[in-house]
């Protein structure tokens, strides 16, 4: 039987618990300094344990294709999340993927002719067109509920993260950098400021809806 005294030394340390809890500021620059817009970032337990959230059976996310590319382009996932993908071009679409963490294809269609689909592994999943080859998208299927992309000004917040040690890792297919300067350990402890920068060594690739001298992937 839990006594008086037990119960609420419970309820102390299950405060200072949440308490210790932190969000995780993330920014991503190229080698100039600027900011670098769409990187996927990831941070789960260092331990490797997938950490999966009751909802994410239950999540339904959409890729949609118009104008003839994959919106968005890079689409960022938890595992276990159900995928739309509507075609809102005029012309038919076959989208497939031969990516080792979803294997699949879409026959020839319209519109929402058919039903989403699972995405239960993680990994980096790559889309293609059967029909339109220069159709390239990719969903990035995580092992972890603290996910993300930055934002214009290169920016990415976590929400409150639990004491301990985690994996923080970052990814685009826009990045040129080696995969091992791509992911780094944090401590989530007592620290109020919790930030971290990653400074690429390589110049990104142009944004595909931005080309640079007529070739989607120059250099900017």
């Amino acid at each position: 039987m839990k006594t008086p005294l037990f119960q609420a030394f419970l309820a102390l340390s299950v405060a200072g618990y949440c308490t210790a809890a932190q969000a995780l500021s993330v920014q991503v620059v190229d080698p100039a300094g600027r900011p670098v817009a769409d990187v996927v970032v990831v941070v789960s337990p260092s331990d490797g344990r997938a950490v999966k959230t009751e909802s994410a059976n239950r999540a339904h996310a959409q890729m949609d294709q118009r104008n003839r590319e994959f919106v968005p382009q890079v689409l960022v996932i938890e595992a276990g999340t159900w995928v739309d993908f509507p075609n809102s071009d005029s012309v038919s679409h076959q989208v497939y993927s031969f990516s080792p963490a979803k294997p699949f294809q879409l026959p020839l269609y319209k519109g929402s002719a058919h039903p989403p689909v699972l995405f239960d592994r993680a990994g980096v999943v790559t889309l293609g067109c059967n029909i339109h080859d220069n159709m390239l998208g990719y969903i990035y299927v995580a092992d972890s509920p603290w996910f993300g992309k930055t934002d214009i000004d290169g920016r990415w917040a976590s929400g409150a993260l639990p004491i301990g040690r985690y994996d923080l890792r970052i990814w685009s297919p826009r990045i040129r950098d080696t995969a091992d300067s791509l992911h780094r350990l944090i401590d989530v402890g007592d620290r109020l400021d919790l930030k971290e920068t990653f400074k690429l060594d390589r110049k990104v690739k142009a944004p595909a809806a931005q080309p640079a001298n007529g070739k989607p992937w120059d250099d900017y």
